[in-house]
């Protein structure tokens, strides 16, 4: 009979040792995969809502869509408040919500003609790093409402709608929408609560993040929440992607975007003073212009 020698307990410590090693070396880097995949699908339905965006100026006499249907007199019970999202009516659309006519992907299974805060059903309006942010005014994605298509109504006045896309002087350095933090940017980071699908808390993750305030506010201008600001969420890789109204897509960190941050972490309103802070990726003329102010 041959003579076979078992391994000791020794040697199998060493190579469970090894084996150990190896999984921690390679953990991170499958991390660091997975993660940057999930950034190539973001960017990848964002160029695609970036296509239909001009398609919808494209069949609109050049008028951009605003952030949110207007609430017109009577509300779900008037007609005129109901707009077609490809696979019906629904009651006062967000701007994305009305992208899915334009590239053939349906926000809704069946879109609500009462319902203002219905879920998104299909997975192409889900970023894959916060996949639960679905509701469509606590969503994901928030759109340079200030400048592209401001709908509300102060005075009888819309504050800055209809805008054209013939307006847009550097379309490859305007942003038309991208990851979005909502009003949870302009309080500490330490203070931010988790989201909340349904909720309304303005220290919520995700709370109004359909819309989006540029960098730079006023005093005269308006803003996302009753008194708190909103703003992108760089959560690719300390990154947020965006799309431009060119076409392009691509990751930016807050700072390259204009934004200022106090030391806590939450977002400056106005101007501090370095010169860092501006308007230009935001206001379509590169000037660094103030949003428009409120109407009188």
């Amino acid at each position: 009979m041959p003579n076979r020698r078992a391994f000791t307990l020794i040697e199998l410590l060493v190579v469970i040792a090894i084996i150990a090693l190896l999984i921690a070396i390679l953990l991170p880097a499958l991390g660091q995969a997975r993660a940057s995949g999930k950034t190539t699908v973001c960017l990848s339905q964002m160029r695609q809502l970036a296509i239909a965006w001009t398609n919808y100026a494209g069949e609109s006499k050049d008028v951009l869509v605003p952030c949110r249907a207007p609430n017109l007199p009577g509300a779900e019970g008037n007609p005129a408040n109901h707009y077609e999202v490809g696979n019906g009516l629904k009651f006062r659309p967000t701007w994305i919500a009305r992208m899915g006519t334009y590239i053939g992907i349906y926000p809704f299974a069946e879109p609500s003609t009462t319902d203002g805060r219905q879920d998104y059903s299909n997975k192409f309006f889900q970023c894959p790093v916060v996949p639960d942010w679905k509701d469509e005014r606590n969503h994901c994605i928030g759109y340079n409402y200030q400048f592209l298509g401001n709908e509300r109504i102060t005075s009888g006045k819309y504050h800055n709608y209809p805008v054209r896309l013939s307006r847009i002087q550097l379309a490859s350095s305007t942003v038309v929408a991208g990851d979005s933090l909502g009003t949870a940017a302009s309080v500490a980071e330490a203070d931010r609560t988790p989201y909340d699908n349904d909720g309304r808390d303005e220290k919520s993750m995700g709370n109004e993040s359909f819309s989006m305030d540029p960098p730079r506010l006023t005093p005269t201008s308006d803003i996302a929440g009753a008194d708190h600001r909103n703003g992108p969420h760089a959560r690719h890789a300390r990154r947020a992607n965006m799309f431009f109204a060119d076409g392009h897509a691509a990751g930016h960190t807050l700072q390259d975007l204009g934004y200022g941050l106090g030391s806590d972490g939450h977002y400056l309103e106005q101007d501090d003073g370095t010169g860092k802070m501006t308007n230009k990726f935001f206001d379509g003329t590169g000037n660094n212009d103030d949003p428009p102010a409120l109407p009188l």
